[in-house]
């Protein structure tokens, strides 16, 4: 369904991606693992268009997207539901005003039917009957799914998941793991997810990648990513730090996620 050829993007003088490479299949569940500022954010946006690359190709469904621009670049996205790491919901609307956000305002369809999809998706993320509640009185689990239920109301064919359980204490972010897994094996969609929780790569994914130092340097299944052989790849997953790493390199200019 994806294909990432050679793809570049820097932010001044900063390279964050560097001749990425990355096949996507229709209906798998890929993650995208990496170091806090890797470029593994960046890549999502690159993939939904919200960014443009210096170079290089994202092929959607064959339509190449980093050439597309107005309603083209539109219709593309209409494919894609994204999980913003924050959630990024509105806090002057309701429950049910976010999550039939796009339908308001992208379609023509009537009140009746955008409330019977609302209810639809928080029935698909367990939060049936919330609608009238404000984001501000929900807890952080609570609108991780809310944000999830905006993000699989129009439909998509691609959902695009960014460190979905950051800010999570760990029985949250296990729910919201079982969550993802049971969406995917429900809607049958094309899921890409980034994160740096390597509990939630092996559980949700069906590839993991990894990217270092603008690269892709690693792709296989859980059990390959945990046997491997790269010893870059071996340090990530065990958590262990080799030597100093360096105040510089921490707080380099430009260090983007």
């Amino acid at each position: 369904m994806i294909e990432i050829i050679n793809l570049c993007k820097s932010f001044d003088d900063n390279l964050v991606l560097g001749n990425v490479n990355l096949k996507i299949n229709t209906a798998e569940t890929i993650v995208i693992i990496g170091r806090s500022g890797g470029g593994k954010s960046v890549l999502l946006k690159l993939i939904i268009g919200i960014l443009k690359p210096e170079s290089g190709e994202i092929f959607i469904d064959g339509e190449d997207i980093t050439k597309m621009k107005g309603g083209d670049l539109d219709r593309m996205r209409m494919k894609f539901g994204m999980l913003f790491q924050g959630g990024a919901l509105f806090d002057s609307l309701s429950v049910g005003e976010n999550v039939g956000f796009f339908l308001t305002e992208h379609t023509h369809s009537q009140e009746e039917i955008i409330k019977s999809r609302v209810s639809e998706c928080l029935g698909l993320v367990g939060l049936s009957g919330t609608q009238d509640f404000k984001p501000a009185q929900l807890s952080g689990g609570m609108k991780k799914r809310v944000a999830l239920a905006r993000a699989i109301c129009m439909h998509p064919e691609i959902i695009l998941y960014d460190e979905p359980t950051t800010g999570l204490d760990p029985i949250t972010a296990d729910a919201i793991n079982n969550l993802i897994v049971d969406l995917h094996d429900k809607l049958k969609v094309t899921t890409i997810a980034v994160t740096h929780d390597m509990k939630s790569a092996y559980k949700i994914g069906s590839r993991i990648a990894m990217l270092y130092k603008g690269k892709i340097i690693a792709v296989g299944t859980p059990e390959e990513i945990q046997n491997t052989d790269n010893p870059i790849v071996k340090q990530f997953i065990s958590g262990q730090a080799q030597g100093v790493i360096s105040v510089e390199e921490e707080i380099r200019p430009g260090n983007i996620s």
